[in-house]
């Protein structure tokens, strides 16, 4: 059997360029190429499906979306948490207020010098102007506060979200996985039980053109169905002169051709 022809050199229908010893095979294990190109083909398909399942890209950018969310959680549960402790400290100064009313209260109630009783109700007038600037401050601080708490609440809810798209891509694409690899087990049994069918002078051909692109492909209507490309008159001229048990190749893609009865 003659060596293939490089990559990117056009074949004869016989064979490389020049002058080659012709290949000869039975038609119907000729035939078997279909099979194992069939096989082949979807075996790339499933591996690069266990490598590459279609969810992933959408998996990825749902990671990086939900980065980004988390980031701005951080920041507006930081302001959030800085409206809280400013809201407690102004609690805290309310309470402080009440506690030196209640006492100049008391102190004026029992107060019997008059301008000392002026001096405690001066000073309870001055801490209801603070009581009340104080209580005015904390409805606004409330009021943020509540702001803050939903915008915490929807990036909350935006990261849940992001999250349960990201498990459900995640749960399909196992699916997806593991559906791909029981595939390829499958074919690559069937692929070893044809294989072993064909004689190994002409498995080791396919094997050597496969490896560098198309191995084998039906001769239909004039084209060849591994590269979808139509032959020159003058190739399917040669092709028709071949004898039924010769191999012939594409002058395409280099493909070993694999002609039925109906293909004229």
């Amino acid at each position: 059997m003659t060596a293939t022809p490089g990559a990117g050199e056009r074949r004869g229908v016989s064979g490389a360029r020049g002058s080659v010893e012709p290949v000869n095979a039975d038609t119907a294990d000729q035939r078997k190429l279909l099979d194992l190109a069939d096989l082949d083909a979807r075996m790339r398909h499933d591996e690069h499906l266990k490598g590459n399942p279609p969810q992933a890209a959408r998996v990825r950018e749902l990671i990086a979306q939900r980065s980004s969310l988390s980031q701005e959680l951080s920041v507006r549960a930081g302001a959030r948490d800085d409206l809280r402790a400013e809201l407690a400290r102004v609690e805290s100064d309310v309470a402080v207020v009440d506690a030196r009313i209640a006492r100049d209260t008391e102190r004026l109630a029992a107060s019997t010098n008059p301008k000392q009783a002026q001096g405690f109700e001066n000073e309870l007038t001055s801490l209801a102007r603070r009581k009340s600037d104080l209580e005015d401050a904390e409805i606004a601080l409330m009021e943020r506060l509540e702001a803050a708490d939903a915008a915490v609440a929807e990036q909350e809810t935006l990261i849940a979200d992001t999250n349960a798209q990201g498990a459900e891509l995640s749960a399909e694409a196992k699916r997806v996985v593991a559906e791909a690899t029981a595939r390829l087990e499958a074919a690559q049994r069937d692929r070893a039980a044809v294989a072993a069918s064909v004689p190994p002078e002409l498995l080791a051909l396919y094997e050597r053109l496969s490896a560098r692109g198309n191995g084998a492909g039906l001769l239909r209507a004039g084209a060849c169905e591994a590269c979808r490309m139509v032959l020159p008159p003058s190739d399917l001229a040669a092709v028709r002169r071949a004898q039924t048990d010769e191999v012939v190749f594409c002058p395409e893609c280099g493909a070993i051709l694999v002609r039925v009865e109906e293909w004229r």
